[in-house]
């Protein structure tokens, strides 16, 4: 039997819940297979009725997901109230932008005996709050939990082994996230810093699309590994000025999640087009996704000039996106800056 022959009979948990996933995207539908195949009753809503609609009768992801089939077992709906019904957990797979348009059509219900889990990676752009930040200034104080890490949605959404970071200022609910969300597959860690759990998410995107420019300008591996090792410098400053543990971001949320986005996915091939010379305005054209490291390069260069921040490779990422730098002169900057200590 095949991987995803297997995971379309989904095995039981010690507990089953039912899970509404709202977000029709990639990541949204991978944690909605995966839910599935531990046995959780699981909807999948998108905001798009025709699309949800298309999705319930191919029960193919293709826009978003690719070559995974969607079991019969979950279902799916364009309605929230639909999605919501029963439901015990709330998994939040909105991208960042779009975040709050949702969540305030969530504020009538009741949602104090249901546990939210954001797994969207971003900073919204005219707030610069992050998305528990965002949630909870809609919400009030629910029960929230983060889910983040390296996870590419495709690798996860056959089984192929991953591990992510549960994060919540409430020890219980990471432990519940943990406890849900947990199989052979699928290893979760618990943490009760959330803002750097989050940061880590956001801030690896802007980086990765340094990598990816760093590859389309054939730099090497000896650029790429410099890029990303601060990188990660730059994710625990800034993470250390808004009150975030610093080893955080050399764990999974961090170091891990950074590593994958700057190896592959939708980040680092934008990068990649720009430093081949295409423009972003046709990079973007090009795909259906959301590239989230395009806005979370403004927002997190706002939020470092805010907190009175360096953020070099950042900063230069948002030039090129945004104020029309070359990628070579961007790179002549960051390698001409002054001379310093590594550590400081």
């Amino acid at each position: 039997m095949s991987i995803l022959a297997a995971r379309a009979h989904p095995r039981k948990t010690a507990r089953v819940i039912t899970c509404a996933v709202l977000g029709d995207g990639g990541w949204g539908t991978a944690l909605s297979l995966h839910l599935f195949s531990l046995g959780h009753r699981v909807t999948l809503w998108s905001a798009f009725p025709d699309y949800a609609k298309q999705l319930a009768r191919t029960r193919r992801n293709a826009r978003y997901l690719p070559g995974v089939a969607i079991p019969r077992g979950v279902r799916v709906t364009a309605s929230l109230d639909e999605a919501l019904e029963k439901a015990s957990a709330v998994v939040v797979a909105v991208p960042s932008q779009h975040l709050r348009s949702v969540i305030k059509r969530l504020a009538p219900m009741d949602l104090s005996k249901r546990v939210l889990v954001s797994v969207a990676k971003g900073i919204e752009h005219h707030s610069l709050q992050r998305m528990s930040e965002v949630i909870h200034d809609e919400l009030g104080r629910v029960p929230l939990g983060v889910l983040s890490g390296p996870s590419i949605a495709a690798e996860v959404a056959r089984g192929k082994p991953a591990s992510l970071v549960a994060a919540s200022r409430e020890e219980q609910v990471a432990r519940q996230v943990q406890q849900w969300f947990m199989n052979k597959q699928l290893r979760i860690y618990t943490s009760q810093d959330v803002i750097g759990v989050e940061l880590g998410g956001a801030l690896k995107n802007p980086i990765a699309i340094a990598a990816g420019v760093s590859d389309g300008l054939s730099l090497g591996a000896n650029a790429k590994a410099a890029l990303m090792t601060r990188g990660v410098v730059e994710m625990a400053r800034l993470g250390r000025a808004l009150g975030a543990k610093p080893e955080t971001f050399w764990g999974l949320s961090g170091l891990g999640d950074l590593v994958t986005t700057c190896l592959s996915g939708r980040n680092r091939w934008l990068g990649e087009q720009l430093g081949r010379g295409k423009r972003l305005r046709s990079v973007l054209a090009a795909t259906p996704m959301v590239i989230e490291g395009v806005e979370t390069a403004r927002s997190a260069l706002a939020l470092a000039r805010r907190h009175h921040v360096e953020l070099p490779i950042i900063e230069q990422v948002e030039a090129v996106l945004f104020r029309g730098r070359g990628p070579k002169r961007a790179l002549e900057l960051l390698m001409q800056r002054e001379r310093k200590a590594e550590f400081v």
